[in-house]
């Protein structure tokens, strides 16, 4: 699939544009949300998989990609599920549908875990790929982000990254290319993410800040997981060393109508690993499928 077969959503929050893509299918609208530090690029490998299988939405977060990056503006995960519902409450009024599917990785999992939890009735299914929530064993801060989500040394991060560009690309690469297991999609796929990074910096710092303080709330309300009860999938690329099978398992435990499916050979970007696995795993109705 390209850019050429996506129709531009118009989605706004308050006085901002949120980028949002859809292309057209049959069924419930599939909803793609990414973590940071990428993008509605994320992906690019999964959609020719679902193209005609059903509708295909994905968006960048204020702050990312496409999307608006308002000065000052305040980038939490709390603040993130409204961008969820007002991407949602858009294709919905256009597509007149009240369900969806709503697929979150990474960071994106606090912010879709959150409205789906308010909005049960508007949900046909839950998908986490690779993603967190509460604090759990298992569960482990990739070193980038580590860096920037510790108070203090977070401070001496940023002040690096500003004198040395250089660096801080290469630490980007690192980081992000230990989540892609494929090294000829590796390279080019991580400078396309990374074009668009730049820009975004002030979100990625604001998010890391949050990061500790967005799982501590997660703990706090864990329990609302097991009064869940629309369908639950959790994907996890089995070979990621920081949201790992551990945590998945948990999130099994926790919703009372899931199932789990680890994927040997997929590491943390598991829709780039196993594009057309996860494309199947998304749409497949039941569980054990």
């Amino acid at each position: 699939m390209t850019l050429l077969s996506a129709e531009a959503i118009n989605v706004t929050r308050g006085p901002h544009r949120i980028h949002a893509e859809l292309v057209p299918g049959p069924g419930a609208p599939v909803v793609l949300m990414h973590g940071f530090p990428d993008n509605l690029h994320l992906y690019d490998h999964l959609l020719p998989h679902l193209v005609g299988r059903a509708p295909v939405v994905r968006f960048d977060f204020l702050g990312w990609g496409r999307s608006d990056k308002p000065a000052g503006y305040p980038y939490t995960a709390t603040n993130q599920i409204g961008d969820v519902a007002a991407v949602i409450d858009a294709v919905s009024a256009l597509w007149g549908t009240q369900k969806v599917i709503l697929v979150a990785h990474d960071a994106s999992g606090p912010p879709a875990i959150e409205w789906a939890l308010a909005n049960p009735g508007r949900v046909q299914r839950l998908v986490l790929l690779n993603t967190y929530y509460n604090r759990t064993a298992g569960l482990k801060r990739p070193p980038a982000i580590a860096l920037y989500s510790t108070p203090l040394l977070r401070n001496a991060a940023r002040a690096a990254a500003r004198r040395w560009p250089g660096l801080d690309r290469r630490m980007f690469t690192w980081q992000v290319g230990k989540f892609i297991q494929d090294p000829a999609i590796r390279g080019p796929f991580v400078a396309e993410l990374y074009e668009q990074f730049d820009a975004a910096r002030p979100a990625f710092w604001r998010l890391n800040e949050d990061l500790i303080g967005t799982v501590i709330r997660g703990t706090r309300r864990v329990g609302l997981l097991r009064n869940f009860t629309p369908p639950v999938r959790i994907v996890f690329g089995a070979k990621d060393r920081y949201l790992t099978p551990r945590v998945a398992r948990r999130f099994a435990e926790l919703f009372p109508n899931s199932d789990l499916h680890l994927l040997p050979d997929a590491g943390h970007y598991v829709q780039v690993d196993e594009p057309r696995r996860v494309a199947d795993l998304l749409l497949a109705s039941g569980y054990g499928n």
